[in-house]
């Protein structure tokens, strides 16, 4: 075994810090921050680090944040997603052990507690001897909720390198998993090549990226307690012959550090990364996590607290449903779903329940500007143009209604229709042009409607016209027939009383210079 300290306790550092460097160091941490800020000296990097510009300072009306020693930061609303402070946060940098946040998520979720770790040659010898570790040896056992402590505890970079051989076969294998991990969290400015954190150029992050880790981190119950622990007690079984403690150096956990609502965190450090904290606080409902890279040490503790005390200062969550009335649809029973024709109780649009976002002090919710995207989500913002900040979202429902079963009917039943055994062509055709919701209410797909509407209005005008036409053919051919016709029957006619009247002298002449006319005249 490595690192003994003594017979009931094993030191571990981080990354690739020396195990007895890392506890001389942490009790010269706690000595300094009993000491108090204005006591240790600042040095020139820290100086210049502090100058760097807050961004989120910049936003008009938004409460200006602290000056830290950090080189990025940024504080984070895990149940928003808002970013109350920013501090270069999508710059490249060097995550150290604070990576092994991400291989015990990946572990958690594709592993059981009580699954075994056997350690193999590799896991224990490809990492440096000196580096942070619990001192298991080739072939021990140990079952996974115990390898997850040893790397949250202790730190223990054998632990992640065996943790990660055991979900993906190998490391290189496993890195494959955070990089895909990391993608669907939403990181964009990473890239992963160990399980541990060792020093490597192309392995690296961002303080914005750490955070979403650290947020998937703590929304996992497992994860949650094992990332809060102070000590950790290994014992002696049969595939695992000692009996020790482990030590957590995160000051912030182990108590040497005071700060209200602590729920868990990791360190991390490396000669080229500095000094790097991720950690989660929970204070009146409210989670935030808070990301620190590149300090001096005692520093990274000293800002974190300094970054939650400003964000639960100047920041309140409200509900968007209790103070968003541009989608209050109150009194419009024709929008409206119900037992009754035209609906009684529950309004057909509705801003989600438990949707959240932070109000900066001193704002209202009128300070907020909305806008809502295809996916019928409202993202809400503060400030303008390029200077505005998202400071939550939520989503538009469609007839949020609680069926008998007790879950929620909040938009057409879509999922049912789509594995329906009606497959004839009127199926398919209705359904063009509505949905019907779990409840048996009809969606008017608005549309699709209003085109076929327009669509039959138009072939009717056509056939309209198109009888117009045909009927005023027809006229022009039969007035002239009758017209042909006409003349006809009045050539007859003439020449009928010129003959049944030629007898009568008296009318002779002057019925020949009357009615005696061309016949030529006539149409035949």
């Amino acid at each position: 075994m490595a690192a003994v300290v003594s017979s009931d306790a094993r030191v571990s550092g981080d990354a690739d810090d020396t195990a007895a460097g890392d506890s001389a160091g942490t009790a010269a941490n706690a000595q300094s921050a009993a000491a108090g800020a204005d006591d240790v000296p600042v040095s020139e990097a820290e100086k210049t680090r502090q100058e760097e510009p807050v961004q989120s300072n910049q936003i008009p009306g938004w409460p200006q944040g602290p000056v830290i020693s950090a080189e990025t930061a940024i504080l984070l609303d895990a149940d928003t997603g808002s970013v109350l402070y920013a501090k270069n946060i999508h710059q490249k940098m060097y995550p150290a052990s604070t990576t092994k946040m991400l291989t015990c998520l990946i572990a958690a979720e594709r592993l059981q507690m009580d699954d075994t770790v056997t350690f193999s040659y590799s896991a224990v010898h490809d990492v440096p001897a000196d580096g942070s570790n619990v001192g298991m040896d080739e072939g021990e056992t140990i079952t996974v909720e115990q390898c997850l402590y040893g790397i949250m505890v202790g730190s223990a970079n054998e632990c992640a390198s065996a943790i990660a051989e055991k979900v993906a076969g190998s490391v290189d294998a496993f890195t494959d998993l955070m990089n895909e991990k990391a993608k669907e969290l939403g990181c964009t400015d990473s890239h992963f090549a160990n399980a541990n954190g060792l020093f490597r150029e192309d392995h690296y992050t961002s303080a914005h990226d750490l955070a979403l880790i650290g947020k998937a981190f703590f929304e996992n119950k497992n994860l949650l307690k094992i990332g809060n622990t102070p000590r950790y007690h290994f014992e002696k079984t049969a595939t695992q012959p000692d009996d020790f403690w482990v030590e957590n150096h995160n000051l912030l956990i182990n108590g040497q550090i005071s700060c209200a609502g602590i729920i868990g965190g990791k360190t991390g450090y490396t000669d080229q990364s500095g000094r790097t904290l991720v950690t989660g606080c929970e204070r009146n409902g409210m989670r935030l996590v808070c990301v620190v890279m590149k300090e001096d040490d005692p520093k990274q503790f000293e800002d974190t607290v300094t970054l939650f005390d400003y964000g639960y200062s100047n920041f309140t969550q409200v509900s968007p449903a209790d103070e968003d009335t541009s989608f209050s649809l109150a009194g419009a029973k024709f929008l409206t779903e119900g037992n009754d024709i035209l609906g009684s109780s529950v309004p057909a649009i509705s801003i989600a329940d438990g949707s959240l976002v932070d109000l900066p002090s001193g704002a209202s919710f009128k300070d907020l500007s909305s806008d809502i995207g295809s996916d019928n989500v409202i993202t809400y913002s503060f400030g303008s143009g390029q200077n505005s900040t998202v400071v939550g979202k939520a989503a538009l429902l469609i007839a949020a209604k609680t069926t008998d079963d007790g879950s929620d009917s909040t938009k057409p039943n879509e999922a049912a229709q789509s594995g329906s055994t009606d497959t004839s062509s009127a199926h398919r055709l209705r359904s063009l042009f509505y949905t019907v919701g779990s409840r048996g209410t009809i969606y008017i797909r608005v549309v699709p409607v209003l085109i076929a509407i327009c669509g039959a209005g138009l072939l009717v005008l056509l056939i309209y016209l198109l009888i117009k036409l045909i009927r005023s053919y027809n006229y022009s051919f039969v007035h002239r027939d009758r017209r042909r016709r006409s003349r006809l029957y009045r050539r007859r006619g003439h020449t009928d009383y010129y003959e049944n009247h030629r007898y009568d002298r008296n009318y002779d002449d002057a019925y020949d210079s009357n009615y005696d006319f061309d016949d030529s005249s006539w149409d035949h």
